[in-house]
């Protein structure tokens, strides 16, 4: 997985970024296949993460959370 580090641990660790925006667009659309609309960061609860739109060739857009740290897909939600 991108950017793993088993030194890296504690509270502190959640705030660093890993992986680049880029790279969280091709997990997305590994997740979710469509086009990336936009792709933002936010820190929440401690954990600094990627939001990453895609819109479906359905014409739905999805929010895909990827980790900064590891990469690891924390959800996909179907946007109104």
């Amino acid at each position: 997985m991108y950017g793993t580090n088993p030194a890296a641990n504690g509270p502190a660790a959640d705030y660093r970024q890993r992986i680049t925006a880029q790279q969280a667009a091709e997990i997305a659309v590994a997740r979710v296949p469509g086009q990336i609309i936009h792709v933002d960061m936010d820190l929440d609860d401690h954990l600094l993460k990627y939001e990453v739109y895609v819109l479906t060739d359905q014409g739905i857009v999805y929010e895909v959370e990827i980790a900064s740290i590891d990469g690891r897909v924390l959800s996909v939600e179907r946007e109104d």
